[in-house]
């Protein structure tokens, strides 16, 4: 029995309080699934900037209703400190046990456009959610972090205490978020982990939008005979992460009583490097043995401003403290992620509520 089976055990015997920032989005609406599976109660915050109601309404759907009512959704923003405080209430008289900060204006290329917006989520509604989360007494506060953080660094592996510089708006404010969280740390005592996620994929994330990420987009894409165009020559490579192995380090880390694994970062992929026409052909092979589909056009084109050329991750520190182990492997995961939007995208786009 693996330490996050151990963890899901205990859950079950013990049901905490739980709020999730980002609730509407792609990992927050996975992390909403397991965590009411486990029949924990949860507080939801998100302002719909790219989640989706859609998300919500398919948790509600794979829940039993006993489970359901265990969740309350709050409609607002973490830019806004008093929403935060509210978001921090199960009741009147019981607060959050773990926060699970999700919420965030992710993409590159968007912090690229408009860093004042960047800026203001992922910095501003970072810190509103940190200081609510300290004075509400949250027993752990787990955020999401990112790989974007280890810059121009050229080592490979990635491991946590080497970082170079950013390359991205987006990147700078992630890197200030773990200096927020460590500050807090050494200041107040308050615990905190840090999980730089690299390249999650998976159910529910979203295919449309000028920001969508290459495994939603291209499988849309694929699906709808159009052309996948590939940032530069193909070569460039990525540690691709499924969800389900995202969602288990959040709640190893949210409910971890070792002090060794307290106020650290860790990395959460698998350890691996798939190269983008990799990607392409996995995804169009998982693609292909669920129906006939259109043979990938495949599209090269400029390098795109602000991108590492390769990532990957040394996943030793995750698994020695928290108990980390990826459950899914990249092809596990992509069979997966394929056979649900498969049944989810027709020849037009999905519904964008």
């Amino acid at each position: 029995m693996t330490r996050y089976d151990d963890v899901k055990q205990l859950l079950r015997h013990e049901p905490r309080t739980w709020l999730i920032t980002g609730v509407a989005g792609f990992i927050g609406s996975n992390l909403l699934e397991t965590l009411l599976k486990l029949d924990q109660q949860v507080v939801g915050l998100d302002n719909f900037a790219t989640g989706h109601q859609r998300n919500i309404d398919e948790v509600s759907s794979l829940v039993s209703a006993e489970q359901w009512a265990r969740f309350r959704f709050i409609e607002g923003d973490i830019r806004d400190l008093e929403q935060c405080r509210n978001a921090m209430r199960w009741s009147v008289d019981r607060t959050v046990d773990h926060v699970l900060h999700q919420a965030a204006l992710g993409s590159v290329p968007r912090s690229i456009a408009d860093p004042i917006a960047t800026n203001a989520a992922n910095v501003t509604g970072f810190l509103n959610v940190l200081v609510a989360s300290r004075d509400a007494g949250a027993r752990s506060f787990t955020y999401a972090a990112s790989s974007s953080t280890y810059g121009d660094h050229p080592d490979l592996p990635k491991v946590e205490d080497k970082i170079g510089r950013p390359l991205s708006p987006y990147a700078v404010t992630k890197y200030v978020n773990e200096l927020y969280a460590d500050v807090f740390a050494r200041s107040y005592g308050f615990r905190t982990i840090g999980l730089r996620y690299f390249n999650v994929f998976g159910p529910r994330q979203d295919p449309n939008g000028a920001y969508a990420a290459v495994i939603p987009k291209w499988t849309s894409d694929l699906l709808n005979g159009e052309p996948v165009y590939i940032n530069g020559d193909g070569d460039t490579s990525r540690d691709f992460c499924f969800v389900a192995n995202a969602v288990q380090a959040n709640i190893l880390a949210a409910v971890t009583t070792s002090d060794a694994a307290l106020n650290q970062v860790y990395n959460v992929a698998v350890g691996d490097r798939t190269s983008l026409t990799e990607l392409v052909d996995a995804i169009q092979l998982e693609l292909s043995l669920l129906g006939e589909i259109p043979k990938a056009q495949v599209v090269f084109r400029d390098f795109r401003a602000g991108d590492v050329r390769h990532s990957q991750a040394d996943i030793s520190k995750a698994q020695r403290l928290l108990g980390y182990v990826p459950e899914y492997r990249v092809a596990e995961g992509l069979a997966a992620t394929m056979a649900w939007y498969k049944s989810t995208l027709t020849a037009t786009a999905i519904d964008p509520r």
